[in-house]
């Protein structure tokens, strides 16, 4: 494996010769090799993405490697593995691409009046709460915008933000991220809740505390997820022993058929419970555990990568979001 050291000389060393790269023979070509083998950690699954032979591909990552002096990636007996050259080449060479892209995009959103394309990732409340609603908005005002949205949780959605895969997301910047590589925008404080089956024994009406639900089958989001550590600390300031029956799992829908079909207890944000026992929703199976706590998850924001700006039907999206907000 590569460590941090590595590439941080690596990326000093990179950086130091700017001016030679853009005197160097580096074609878009070589650029999407990089990145595509960062991706697949394979010549010839790279050499699939790029349409051309895995003999061809060979020969073009030794042109790189001839152009720039230094090893790009390592042969392992199974496929490649890049070094803190070629680790750095492709985190540039993936935002050039990115670039490239939105200079498409921008020119197709311009010709057309109302086309483009948005990437977003949000985690599950403000993907209902928040886009949703303005992708709605959106859709009778600019029917031609192409939306794709990834949910998923803040630490998967922060690094395929850094990856260039999003123009941006609705999260919270993980821990153990630079918050310097992000611009960021809080937009609000999470509310959860506890969700059971209908006819729980718990669900009598009555609010429950903390030592009457510890001793039941949890569904969980996997360990250091914000919604678990939170619920956890719960536990642990009012001394009451964590739950030892458990679920790990992020998928929402699994954690409602788990709820639904047991006495489990799962922890969700507000408003996607308050969407499941909406009329329009998924009302019958699910309800809300009436509970003598609040439970308030760390506020999240829209997040964008620093320095990187947002093409037309991005911006669109991103303040029909601050209008749900406001």
């Amino acid at each position: 494996m590569v460590n941090d050291a590595e590439s941080a000389v690596a990326s000093q060393a990179m950086a130091d010769s700017d001016d030679g790269l853009l005197r160097s023979s580096l074609k878009l070509s070589h650029m999407r090799m990089i990145v595509a083998l960062q991706d697949t950690n394979q010549i010839s699954a790279a050499a699939h993405i790029l349409n051309i032979s895995q003999p061809a591909a060979s020969r073009m990552i030794a042109e790189m490697e001839e152009i720039l002096s230094v090893p790009l990636c390592r042969r392992l007996p199974r496929g490649v593995e890049l070094t803190p050259y070629g680790i750095t080449l492709a985190r540039r060479a993936r935002a050039m691409l990115l670039e490239l892209r939105e200079v498409d995009r921008e020119i197709s959103d311009l010709k057309s009046g109302k086309g483009g394309a948005v990437f977003l990732g949000s985690v599950t409340a403000p993907a209902i709460g928040l886009a949703v609603p303005a992708i709605k908005r959106i859709r009778s005002n600019f029917p031609r915008i192409e939306i794709s949205m990834q949910v998923d949780t803040s630490a998967v959605l922060a690094r395929e933000l850094l990856a260039s895969r999003h123009d941006f997301i609705i999260a919270r910047i993980p821990d153990d991220l630079n918050p310097r590589l992000f611009e960021a925008r809080v937009i609000g404080i999470e509310k959860a809740c506890l969700i059971v089956r209908r006819g729980h024994p718990l669900a009598d009406g009555r609010p429950v505390g903390l030592d009457r639900v510890s001793g039941f089958d949890w569904v969980f989001q996997p360990g250091g997820s914000l919604l678990r550590r939170t619920i956890e600390t719960h536990f642990m300031s009012h001394n009451v022993p964590l739950p030892d029956r458990i679920l790990n799992t992020t998928s929402l829908l699994l954690t409602l058929v788990m709820v639904a079909q047991s006495d489990a207890i799962a922890p969700v944000a507000l408003d996607v419970a308050k969407f499941i026992n909406a009329d329009d929703g998924l009302a019958g199976a699910i309800e809300i555990l009436p509970i003598a706590f609040d439970i308030d998850v760390q506020p999240y924001s829209l997040i964008m990568a620093r320095n990187r700006a947002l093409s037309p039907a991005a911006k669109l999206l991103y303040d029909h979001i601050l209008q749900e907000i406001r």
